[in-house]
C-alpha cells in the first residue's frame, strides 16, 4: 500500500472535502481525487461516496481511516525515533483544561523551557472531553484532563486533587448545606465543563432545581458576576482564592464525595515516549510530588 496514497485518503476524510484537503496537500483537485481512485483500484473497495453535498465515508472507508490514523503516526514516530538524540528537543504538544493550565502549570513550564530550550512546546486548553478525544487520535502528546478516565488506550496518571467549593457574592448568607442555594441562578461554564457536570450530579442527588443557569465563557466573567449577586458557581478552591482573600466573593465549604475533584494527565499506551516526553514526565511528577508533601 502505497504511503502517499493512504496520507491524501487520511487528509481528505479528515477534511471531509477534496478541496479542502487539496487546499491542506497543496495538490490539484484532480491528483487528490486521481490518488483516490488509486486507492480504491489498490484496495478493489470503495472509500466515499460521491453526492452533491460532497463526499462521505463508505463503512469501509470508515475501517480504513482507523488504520490509516495508526500506520501514519507510526512512521512519524519512527522517523522521530531515528533521528532522536539523548537531548530532549523538536515539538511536544500537550493539553490541558483551562483552570488547571492557569493555576498549576506555570511554574512547571517555565522550569521546563529554561530546562530544555531546543523542545518545541505548545499548550493547547480547552475541555477534557475534547482533549482525551485528540490524544486517542494522536494530535496531543498527553494532556491534563478531569478524572477520572478508564480507556483501554490510555494511560492516566494521577496529578492533583481539586477541592470544589461553591462561590457566593460576599452579601450571600452562609450556605451550610447545598439545599440553601435551592431556587437559586447558577453562573457556569458551557455543557463540556467538567465543573458543570459536577455541579449537575450535586444538584440531581440532592433533588434541587435551580431557576435558571447562566452560561458563561470566562472564568473572570463567572466571578465578576458571582460577585456583583447575580448568582453561585461551583470551582475549584485553588482558582478562587485569590478572589476571596481580596474580598470580592465568599467561599462555602461542600462535603462529601463531589467536594474532590481528581485531575489526571493522560497519555496513548501506544506512543513512543521521546525524549521530549520523558523529560516533561519526570519535570511533572517532581512538581506535582513536591506540592503533594508540602500540603501534607
Amino acid at each position: 500500500m502505497d504511503i502517499q496514497l493512504l496520507k491524501v485518503f487520511y487528509t481528505t476524510a479528515q477534511e471531509g472535502s477534496i478541496s479542502k484537503a487539496a487546499q491542506k496537500l497543496t495538490f490539484a483537485q484532480s491528483n487528490v481525487t486521481h490518488k483516490i481512485q488509486q486507492l480504491e483500484a489498490d484496495l478493489q473497495t470503495q472509500l466515499f461516496y460521491r453526492h452533491n453535498r460532497g463526499i462521505t465515508l463508505t463503512p469501509t472507508g470508515h475501517i480504513l481511516l482507523s488504520y490509516a490514523e495508526q500506520i501514519l503516526h507510526i512512521i512519524q514516530e519512527a522517523r522521530s525515533a531515528v533521528g532522536d538524540s539523548s537531548v530532549p528537543s523538536g515539538p511536544l504538544l500537550i493539553g490541558s483544561v483551562e483552570t488547571t493550565a492557569a493555576v498549576r502549570l506555570p511554574n512547571l513550564l517555565t522550569k521546563y523551557h529554561m530546562d530544555y530550550p531546543a523542545v518545541d512546546f505548545s499548550l493547547i486548553t480547552g475541555p477534557s472531553e475534547n482533549h482525551i478525544n485528540a490524544v486517542l487520535h494522536y494530535e496531543l502528546n498527553g494532556a491534563f484532563v478531569a478524572g477520572p478516565v478508564e480507556h483501554p488506550d490510555l494511560i492516566a496518571e494521577d496529578v492533583v486533587d481539586e477541592e470544589l467549593v461553591l462561590v457566593t457574592s460576599v452579601s450571600h448568607p452562609r450556605v451550610d448545606s447545598i439545599q440553601d442555594v435551592e431556587l437559586r441562578t447558577f453562573l457556569v461554564f458551557f455543557s463540556s465543563c467538567s465543573f458543570r457536570t459536577r455541579l449537575n450530579q450535586l444538584l440531581q442527588e440532592e433533588g434541587i432545581m435551580p431557576n435558571k443557569i447562566m452560561e458563561f465563557g470566562s472564568l473572570e466573567t463567572i466571578l465578576g458576576c458571582v460577585g456583583a449577586g447575580l448568582g453561585i458557581s461551583l470551582l475549584p478552591r485553588s482558582i478562587v482564592a485569590e478572589s476571596e482573600q481580596q474580598g470580592r466573593i465568599q467561599i462555602h465549604e461542600i462535603a462529601g464525595k463531589h467536594a474532590i475533584l481528581k485531575t489526571v494527565f493522560i497519555r496513548r499506551k501506544d506512543a513512543l515516549t521521546a525524549p521530549a516526553m520523558s523529560a516533561f514526565l519526570s519535570e511533572m511528577r517532581a512538581q506535582f510530588n513536591h506540592a503533594a508533601e508540602g500540603s501534607r
